[in-house]
């Protein structure tokens, strides 16, 4: 019999991840060359990528865990107004159960003996996954995510910082904006790879938003640098 691969339970730790990343590599790379358009020294502008860098991961990892929190909250909210029908009106929440099968093209009396089944097996968990369309692949992990996010943005931010402290002297800048141009079409490619996309559009559209946001970025601190 052949398996099949999906991919879908793998969404939310990967769409964690590659956003950690992605905003590592984007807001140092951005932070740093944004600073040394102002003519800062080197020390200065690895010095303002370690505090970006921390206050990022911390801060990533902050957002994402409210944020699934919140998620999370309201998944348990509507599974306990499940809970709740079922105990006061089963009836009607096998006719509710039932009416979703046949809306999915089931023969009446064939979706009226698979919902007796299903309820008679796991009530809540049936209404949860066919009814809420909560399941035990995409259901929110706060903690899980915020960790993921935390760490992947540290990874990706560590790029561009790394660029600067190896680069040759007075090429800093090139060499930020390269290192993290490449991470970025690495992570792109990757993330498309994992998510069964096209490589080469994942990476193309990784590469163009990184290098706009980059030299916007260091456009206006220069205007900024000039002025003052």
């Amino acid at each position: 019999m052949p398996s099949h691969i999906h991919r879908t339970h793998q969404s939310g730790r990967l769409r964690a991840a590659v956003l950690g990343a992605n905003d590592g590599v984007l807001s140092i790379s951005s932070l740093m060359l944004g600073v040394a358009a102002t003519h800062t020294s080197l020390s200065g502008i690895i010095i303002a990528g370690l505090a970006g860098l921390v206050g990022g991961a911390l801060s990533m990892g902050a957002g994402e865990y409210v944020s699934v929190s919140s998620q999370a909250d309201t998944e348990r909210a509507d599974l306990d107004i499940e809970r709740s029908a079922l105990q006061k009106d089963s009836d009607a929440e096998h006719v509710e159960l039932r009416d979703i099968y046949v809306q999915r093209g089931l023969e009446r009396e064939l979706a009226t003996h698979v919902s007796r089944q299903l309820m008679a097996h796991d009530a809540l968990g049936a209404h949860a996954r066919d009814d809420i369309g909560i399941t035990e692949a995409l259901t929110a992990r706060p903690l899980q995510a915020a960790v993921t996010s935390s760490i992947s943005f540290a990874l990706g931010g560590i790029v561009p910082l790394l660029a600067a402290i190896l680069a040759p002297a007075g090429s800093h800048n090139s060499i930020i904006a390269a290192a993290s141009l490449v991470f970025l079409t690495a992570l792109g490619a990757l993330a498309a790879r994992v998510g069964g996309a096209p490589i080469l559009r994942g990476a193309v559209r990784v590469l163009i938003w990184g290098a706009l946001v980059m030299g916007v970025t260091a456009a206006v601190f220069a205007l900024i640098g000039t002025a003052a």
